[in-house]
């Protein structure tokens, strides 16, 4: 069966959890003839919505990429995976002025909300009006709409939990389907959120046939009732259907924008129809990430494809078996083909849908005799689907009175393990694996982990209090696995210490690994989507017939491969550098005195320039990261963008590899972000025939560094050893009278921002009584670079930070290798 992120529990709550968080969020609409029958039609809706986790935008994008003006009336709603169009952005923490009561500045600093939100039924909510901002950062700007929520804070899980349970109709329940009379399913209906009705509104209001006319006539298609694939920027592509802006309760839609209606929760943006594609195009913009993972995308697409199917007549055989994964499984196989035999034709609304779509919202309701029994059935399961079917609960209760071990269960949602945790005793299933091999060095804004460090999740976060930790824990979490009622506790310590910093003891269900360090390696390096032939080991080549290295390296960057060897004493008799960064290009040449070949990009190299350059013994390189890390909502994938210069690495590869009957020592390492989607890793190791080694330069020098590295270098996978040179500490890295106020620092980036530590985004230096930045200086001693050695070209501090940000870490790089002085020349 079909696994979730979380168990049903906590599902269950995933869906009911962003009721309130789009209430608090949402602008309130308006006073005008819509209002009335907006509200009337909400009250005949039962809520359901989920939401995802978040994401910062994407370095060196600007704020209008999408073409979408971000206000008060308009933001997308984001996620975690990829984001979706329903969730808080990373930095989730902007109030909403509806927010009254903030919880004490110590909760604040000690909690956060993630990818959803306390799931206090709607009435508590708004009877109580109660709100906590959990970690709380310098105010950012507060945007509204559509799922970008306030985080209001509501009662207690269990207590929301028995109210929940007790609401009329809940779809997020599988135990409680709506049902007719006699026990026959009800109309199927793909609900909204009840108190949508208050802005964003499932409206009934009324369009003339001329004014309908009229709206989007600016030749970019995409008219009123089409279903589409919409984007904003800092947000994942999400299903929608163009509705007029009369359903809005808005103004109108500004020249080249439409009006969307998200699939999943209903609620309305401003999209460019530029951001806007066919949902014919859906191989294209679905993920099959998001999909394992949200909850609010499976809902999403299933609407999305459901109205799809009526449309285009569609219906599917009947599926003998009861799980819901195989029971959806045509519908996703009908849009992967391209929705035959109708295709896009079959998609587009009737003359009557776009009158409908012209005079209200959607209503989401299916009509039992246009609605095949395939659609219908999926309807009534739907939300059973959109929860997990298993309880971490029953897995304590297993593990505390049936005393079996903990090992046979995944921490996460409760099933059987398939692998082991790497941090506590416990395992994790396949999916859970695959989920936490994503997300376990994500990190947010403020330098914390984007989500749990037991079962990368979570809508609610508590943040450890020891100021050179970086873990947080979901309060799900604490109270199944620790015990009921732990989070509660937690939020109101000060400090608070995370599992991973308290001593070693066992807390409910919940030990750290006495080894976990050792574990985490090995979780890492056994994640073999593939197993792959050990690479050949050429054997020590006598130091009387060593001769000087020749290194091709790809993407080069400020030559960190060059310094390194020089550092280690290498002859380097050919280094030749692809870079097409001027500012990188010109620390490399001054700093290393025109010994380094520079040569164009490396998408205009030939076969003809590597038989001219070579032979090499050393190819190195690491493509550009943006469009593979999943921190970038924008990312385009291993197969679009910046992407694809992977297999300009690759294609390089293969020509610089020795020929049939060359008996030579050849070596070869590619370098990338460890925070990718799983497949795209995958994929790598295919093309390059191996697996790849994770290596944390947090381990040798005073900043957290998670890279993949692929390769043949003897010893890759050895325990990396901090020598007697790094700089371990972040005081060892600052020059006299500055003070440092963290003994670690959070990944440093291109973005200014990543200096700042902390829930409080504090300076991590105190100069004469004052906090500041770190200089350009100690940025260097932080990532192992000689003291000024960015420092050319007159470049600023914002772009020196940018080359630094860009490039390897030294001590690293010194580790992977030094085994190399076993096969050339050394000075």
């Amino acid at each position: 069966m079909f696994e979730g992120h979380r168990d049903s529990s906590r599902s269950s709550e995933f869906e009911k959890e962003s009721a309130q968080t789009r209430e608090s969020s949402a602008t309130a609409m308006p006073s005008n003839k819509y209002s009335a029958a907006i509200m009337e039609k909400s009250n005949n809706m039962t809520a359901t919505a989920a939401v995802n986790g978040d994401t910062p935008p994407a370095e060196g994008l600007s704020e209008n990429d999408s073409g979408v003006e971000l206000t008060n009336e308009n933001s997308p709603l984001t996620a975690a995976e990829p984001p979706s169009p329903f969730s808080p952005k990373q930095n989730g923490d902007a109030a909403s002025p509806q927010d009254g009561n903030q919880c004490s500045r110590g909760s604040r600093k000690r909690s956060r909300k993630r990818r959803e939100d306390e799931e206090s039924t709607w009435d508590s909510d708004k009877s109580s009006g109660a709100s906590q901002g959990l970690r709380q950062t310098p105010r950012p700007r507060t945007i509204f709409q559509a799922g970008l929520t306030s985080h209001a804070h509501g009662k207690p899980r269990r207590q929301s939990r028995k109210q929940e349970h007790g609401t009329s109709r809940c779809p997020g329940n599988p135990r409680a389907p709506a049902v007719g009379s006699g026990g026959v399913p009800e109309t199927p209906r793909l609900e909204l959120m009840e108190q949508d009705s208050k802005d964003s509104a499932q409206s009934t209001s009324t369009l003339s046939s001329s004014e309908t006319k009229q709206e989007y006539s600016d030749n970019k298609g995409f008219g009123i009732g089409e279903l589409v694939w919409g984007k904003i920027k800092g947000f994942s592509w999400w299903p929608g259907i163009v509705v007029t802006w009369r359903a809005t309760g808005k103004r109108q839609a500004s020249h080249g924008m439409r009006w969307l209606q998200w699939f999943g929760d209903g609620k309305f943006s401003e999209v460019s129809a530029d951001k806007l594609d066919s949902l014919t195009a859906f191989p294209k913009f679905f993920s099959q990430a998001s999909y394992t993972k949200l909850a609010s995308y499976r809902r999403a697409v299933f609407q999305a494809l459901e109205m799809a199917s009526i449309r285009a007549e569609k219906t599917f055989p009947p599926c003998k078996s009861n799980s819901p994964e195989d029971q959806v499984k045509p519908m996703l196989d009908w849009a992967n083909g391209g929705f035959l035999p109708k295709g896009e034709e079959g998609l587009k609304p009737t003359h009557s849908a776009s009158e409908q779509g012209s005079r209200a919202t959607l209503s989401f309701t299916v009509d039992p005799k246009q609605a095949s029994y395939k659609v219908r059935s999926l309807c009534h399961f739907s939300y059973f689907y959109i929860s997990c079917a298993f309880l971490p609960e029953q897995m304590v209760n297993e593990v505390l009175k049936n005393k079996r071990s903990i090992e046979e269960f995944c921490l996460s949602c409760g099933k059987t393990s398939a692998t082991f945790h790497p941090l506590f005793e416990g395992g994790l299933c396949p999916t859970c694996k695959d989920v936490y091999l994503e997300m376990s060095y994500m990190y947010d804004d403020d330098g914390y982990q984007s989500y749990c460090t037991v079962c990368c999740g979570g809508r609610e976060v508590l943040l450890c209090g020891n100021v050179n930790c970086c873990r947080c824990f979901c309060v799900d979490c604490l109270d199944i696995l620790v015990d009921p009622g732990a989070s509660d506790q937690a939020r109101y310590l000060d400090p608070w210490r995370c599992y991973m910093c308290q001593p070693l003891l066992r807390y409910g269900v919940l030990k750290r690994r006495h080894d976990w360090s050792l574990k985490l390696q090995e979780f890492f390096a056994n994640d073999n989507g593939q197993e792959f032939e050990k690479p050949k080991i050429y054997p020590a080549v006598p130091a009387e017939q060593r001769r000087p290295i020749r290194v091709l390296s790809l993407f080069d960057g400020i030559a960190t491969g060059y310094l390194v060897l020089r550092d280690l004493g290498f002859k380097v008799g050919q280094y030749v550098a692809s870079e097409v960064c001027e500012d990188s290009i010109s620390v490399g040449v001054v700093r290393h005195e025109g010994k380094i070949k520079y040569v164009h990009d490396v998408r205009n190299i030939t076969k003809k320039n590597i038989q001219e350059w070579g032979p090499f013994d050393l190819v190195i390189g690491g493509s550009p990261c943006n469009d593979l890390s999943i921190v970038n909502p924008a990312r385009k994938g291993l197969y679009e963008g910046t992407g694809r210069l992977f297999f300009e690495f690759y294609r390089l590869l293969s020509e610089a590899k020795p020929k049939d009957g060359e008996n030579r020592p050849f070596f070869w390492m590619f370098e990338n972000v460890v925070a990718m989607a799983i497949n795209d890793k995958r994929d790598i190791s295919r093309f390059l025939e191996c697996n790849p080694v994770m290596i944390d330069a947090i381990e040798v020098s005073a900043a957290h560094r998670a890279r993949y590295f692929w390769g043949n270098l003897p010893g890759m996978n050895r325990p990396l050893c901090a020598s007697g040179m790094d700089k371990l500490q972040l005081q060892d890295c600052l020059d006299h009278g500055r003070v440092a106020k963290f003994g670690k620092v959070r990944t440093i980036t291109t973005r200014s921002n990543s200096i700042k530590q902390g829930k409080d985004q504090h300076f991590p230096v105190l100069m004469n009584g004052k906090e500041d930045i770190l200089w350009c200086t100690e940025l260097e001693r932080i990532f192992g670079f000689p003291v000024h050695y960015t420092d050319v070209s007159n470049m600023g501090r914002g772009a020196r930070q940018k080359l630094l940000g860009r490039s390897w870490s030294v001590p690293v790089i010194r580790h992977l290798f030094a085994p190399l002085k076993d096969y050339f020349a050394c000075e």
